[in-house]
């Protein structure tokens, strides 16, 4: 064994166009779902998981974000803020942050997903990792929804690929290694896709297939959505 991975991330640097209005006051990762800020959500399943250590990282509007969650005692977590004067995308904003996040693996989730996945899953996927340096990568991959109908990757045997087999949805929970972002600089504005694509090719992604409840939080009529199944959920 080589430790215990306990450090995961949050993306909550973009800028939510598709929310505006609601975002051009409040950033995404702050509007709510079942009376809880999307954020809040994710930070709690990351505590009951045994993550210890939180990095979210922030552009637009992020004042409020540090304002609002603070270091994070109140979930009994410690959270760090990696500032981005402009959203670096994905893979800009992990290599970034790498440096506070101090770990050769770690999870990686975004901000506006909403699942009923457990987050205990990407413990032992990064656990895995930190133990194993022949894999860079874990995606949790979902049915395609409507707004990708044509998905991301394949999967087979729980490893990734290319286009072997009818193609499942990215669903934005992961865990990495440190090693698949060493030779970005931090700063450097760099999308996850390429990388991604590079390393399943490559034959070090593995993955599993989610079928639970996922949602992509990236317009208004799927905030709606996810409300109106928390408040069933509720009753």
């Amino acid at each position: 064994m080589t430790g215990t991975v306990t450090a995961a991330m949050v993306l909550a640097a973009g800028r939510g166009e598709r929310m505006r209005p609601l975002t051009d006051s409040k950033p995404k990762p702050l509007l709510e779902v079942g009376g809880r800020p999307l954020i809040e959500h994710h930070l709690i399943k990351l505590a009951a998981a045994g993550f210890k250590r939180i990095v979210i990282n922030h552009a637009h509007l992020g004042e409020q974000i540090v304002s609002a969650l603070g270091n994070g005692e109140r979930w009994n977590i410690t959270i760090q803020f990696s500032a981005e004067p402009e959203a670096l995308e994905t893979a800009g904003g992990i290599a970034n942050a790498l440096a506070l996040i101090n770990s050769k693996a770690f999870a990686v989730v975004n901000s506006d997903v909403f699942s009923d996945y457990d987050y205990a899953g990407l413990k032992v996927a990064a656990q895995r990792l930190l133990n194993d340096a022949r894999w860079l990568a874990h995606l949790v991959l979902v049915d395609n929804p409507e707004h990708n109908p044509a998905g991301d990757f394949a999967l087979q045997d729980g490893i990734v690929e290319p286009d072997t087999n009818e193609k499942l949805t990215f669903g934005g929970l992961a865990a990495y290694r440190a090693d698949m972002f060493a030779a970005l600089k931090p700063g450097e504005k760099k999308a996850l896709g390429p990388i991604l694509k590079t390393q399943v090719k490559a034959g070090r992604v593995s993955g599993e297939h989610y079928h639970g409840s996922w949602t992509d939080v990236g317009t208004r009529e799927r905030l709606a959505h996810v409300n109106q199944l928390v408040a069933r959920r509720q009753t």
